[in-house]
């Protein structure tokens, strides 16, 4: 392991981890696009070459932020969606979880997006997002009862709800709405989806 520079910000044996926090300051700061190893390790106080003792490349440091992304939502989201057992309540709860997770940590949501990852080269955000898609697809399915046709469709409108209300909160389009008023409203467009949800088959040909 290098050893810290001076005024270090890190503890000997935590620089992974250090590196992760340290590129989600840095995307907070400056975008996806305005990242670098170098300017993660000159905040660190590391030589710009420690990084590469953990992480191969840029995108593989990258990559290793959008795990602990997808680990953190899922942390965050689980506990209380597997404290409810009615599923279009667990429903709601993730759309409301989605846009208040989006809120809090930007950076990792904006990287979630980024179309420079490439989840071929890197299984593991697959691997780390499956936990996610995994209950967000039970309860789409069992809302729709069990017709997988509609639970498609269903689980399309969604997240494209989901997603439309979370990037219009963070482009400022909802002047003076809050997170929280943004949450309910995801809340309630899900429930108002499931209620549907029938309308949303595609025509027989």
């Amino acid at each position: 392991m290098p050893r810290p520079g001076k005024g270090s910000r890190y503890h000997h044996g935590d620089l992974r981890a250090a590196l992760i926090g340290t590129a989600v300051e840095i995307i907070g700061e400056r975008g996806v696009r305005g990242f670098s190893m170098a300017e993660a390790s000159r905040r660190l106080g590391v030589a710009v070459s420690a990084p590469y003792a953990h992480f191969a490349d840029r995108d593989a440091l990258l990559a290793a932020v959008a795990v602990h992304g997808y680990e953190l939502l899922y942390a965050e989201m689980a506990p209380q969606v597997n404290a409810l057992t009615d599923p279009v309540a667990q429903l709601a709860l993730m759309a409301r979880g989605y846009v208040r997770f989006a809120a809090a940590h930007r950076p990792l949501f904006d990287l979630f997006y980024d179309p420079g990852l490439d989840e071929a080269k890197h299984p593991e955000l697959a691997a780390a997002e499956q936990p996610i898609t995994d209950a967000f697809a039970a309860c789409v399915l069992e809302v729709s009862d069990q017709d997988e046709t509609i639970a498609g469709e269903l689980g399309k409108a969604v997240e494209a709800t989901m997603h439309g209300l979370v990037t219009l909160l963070l482009d400022g389009d909802f002047d003076a709405e809050t997170v929280d008023q943004t949450a309910e409203r995801a809340a309630r467009a899900t429930r108002a989806l499931v209620a549907s949800r029938h309308l949303l088959a595609p025509p027989s040909p």
